[in-house]
């Protein structure tokens, strides 16, 4: 069963006990554009005890909200009661919700695209807000007034702009009027919000153009203070040039191409990132242009490409050229040489180290950081092929820990 046929299901079942249920939101959306919908929603006027007693299973996430979710085999559906939402304020929580019909719950929502409804029984579009209109304009449109939408959630700037990325579509003006106006407000939304929507943006081949919003909208001064005219124009133009399936953290650091390291790493603490998600970031950061030594050291070429984000250094570094040289060609051969010496070396890139710190301390080494650093030479040394077998290693050290006794 899918999701669709799962929350089909779930409307039959709603509707056959007396209650009106609709398909909602979204996912109504991209049924009419053809689209594979991320999420199939349901609304209903039946309240949430009601929805509770009538499936077998279900998961009292936002009972007071009128959210109620129905499993049904390994499939979770979101049945909201039709609702009216006021006095937002935080700017994203309403103080009050009352349980309304489904024309008022559809002026509640955001865009026009994303307020229609759909009767899966009946197939029946239920638009109170011309949706469709917008849809075949292409245009992202708030359902009333922009300034009380946005005061409502002010997460919904960013998603204006993410859904003008991911579809194509042009953002109406009175909308785009409002971000700006209200740019400032962003900070106000949690850091794990922000980084939700920016990474649905940054994913999309239309990235480029949603990071030009997200700049000339203000919004992404106001995310990352001090990310000035350097970094946006760095920032669209590395964009434009990302393989199509980029992942979040590549699109990232593309869009910090132009930014210091350090300033970049700072800023993006807002976005509440894990450790191994800041040391992807980071590392694609600190390494730019390391790829441009076409003639690196095969130890620091061999530790470099065995790292676990090689690959997206890699397309950082050929968007970077691409982008500030792109009528030389002859700006991506050192990437061009470092890929054809890395197909070349014998794998693993990063094999075992042919001996320990116990095989060296065997040998008269002293326990100290000094030990450290002979461990790091006879392994350059492994890496450079200068070395092959354990006794070699072995004699290497030996020789190295004879030559640094003091003379009597």
């Amino acid at each position: 069963m899918t999701s669709k046929q799962a929350a089909i299901k779930v409307v039959k079942a709603l509707q056959e006990n007396g209650y009106q249920a609709l398909l909602a939101g979204g996912c109504v959306r991209d049924m009419i554009m053809d689209r594979q919908a991320e999420d199939y929603d349901v609304a209903t006027d039946a309240k949430p005890e009601q929805v509770i007693k009538l499936f077998r299973r279900t998961l009292k996430v936002g009972a007071k909200f009128g959210v109620v979710i129905v499993m049904l085999g390994d499939k979770q559906i979101e049945v909201a009661t039709f609702r009216a939402e006021s006095d937002y304020a935080d700017g994203r929580h309403p103080e009050s919700v009352h349980f309304c019909d489904a024309r008022q719950d559809a002026l509640r929502r955001d865009f026009t695209i994303n307020g229609m409804f759909y009767d899966p029984v009946t197939d029946e579009l239920i638009d109170y807000v011309n949706g469709r209109e917008d849809l075949e304009k292409k245009t992202i449109r708030t359902i009333g007034d922009a300034d009380e939408r946005f005061s409502e959630d002010y997460l919904r700037m960013l998603r204006a702009v993410r859904f003008s990325t991911q579809l194509g579509f042009a953002i109406d003006a009175a909308a785009w009027e409002a971000i700006g106006k209200n740019a400032s407000k962003i900070t106000g939304i949690s850091g794990e919000r922000i980084c939700a929507e920016l990474e649905k943006t940054l994913v999309s081949p239309n990235r480029a153009v949603g990071a030009e919003m997200l700049i000339e909208s203000s919004l992404a001064e106001r995310i990352f203070p001090g990310f000035d005219e350097k970094c946006d124009q760095q920032a669209i133009k590395t964009l434009a040039h990302l393989p199509l399936k980029a992942d979040f953290f590549l699109a990232l650091a593309a869009f910090f191409a132009g930014c210091e390291s350090d300033f970049a790493c700072e800023r993006a603490k807002i976005l509440r990132l894990s450790r191994n998600q800041s040391k992807h970031l980071k590392f694609l950061l600190v390494n730019r242009g390391k790829l441009l030594d076409a003639q690196m050291p095969r130890a620091d070429l061999r530790l470099i490409g065995s790292e676990e984000f090689f690959d997206d250094l890699f397309a950082l570094e050929s968007a970077i050229q691409k982008a500030q040289h792109p009528h030389d060609a002859a700006a991506l051969e050192p990437l061009k040489k470092i890929k054809s010496r890395l197909v070349k070396i014998p794998k693993p890139l990063r094999p075992e180290p042919l001996v320990t710190g116990d095989d060296l301390i065997a040998i008269g080494a002293k326990p100290s950081p000094a030990l450290g650093r002979l461990l790091n030479q006879i392994y350059r040394r492994q890496l450079e092929g200068q070395i092959t077998t354990k006794g070699q290693a072995i004699k290497s050290a030996q020789e190295k820990l004879k030559a640094k006794k003091p003379q009597k």
